[in-house]
């Protein structure tokens, strides 16, 4: 049985992904986030540009103080980093939280 070679035990996925709804990731929506994370097996850290936290933690991911335009990078390393990366880009820009986008995203009145 081959194992260094043959099973890619560390597959890693990466997404970068922008906050688009209109309270960003306040409580519920960075709870969403950790539900998802924490269905799978792969480890999965988020960051902006001055924080890296782990994304199945609550604490930690209250910390990030994600507002609506935030761009954050998503990181899964484990077998099924692919599944995670996708359910979790799914989450935050098609789904928005289920929560409203601004009215204007733009900024320009």
């Amino acid at each position: 049985m081959k194992t260094e070679q043959d099973s890619p035990e560390k597959l890693i996925a990466e997404a970068s992904v922008e906050i688009k709804n209109a309270d960003g990731l306040h409580m519920r929506p960075a709870m969403q986030f950790v539900d998802i994370a924490s269905k799978f097996e792969c480890d999965i850290t988020v960051s902006n540009d001055e924080n890296s936290v782990d994304g199945k933690s609550i604490m930690q991911m209250s910390m990030l103080a994600a507002t609506c335009g935030t761009k954050l990078k998503i990181k899964a390393e484990g077998a099924d980093a692919q599944e995670a990366i996708d359910d979790l880009r799914e989450l935050v820009e098609k789904k928005h939280f289920d929560e409203p986008k601004p009215e204007d995203a733009s900024g320009t009145a």
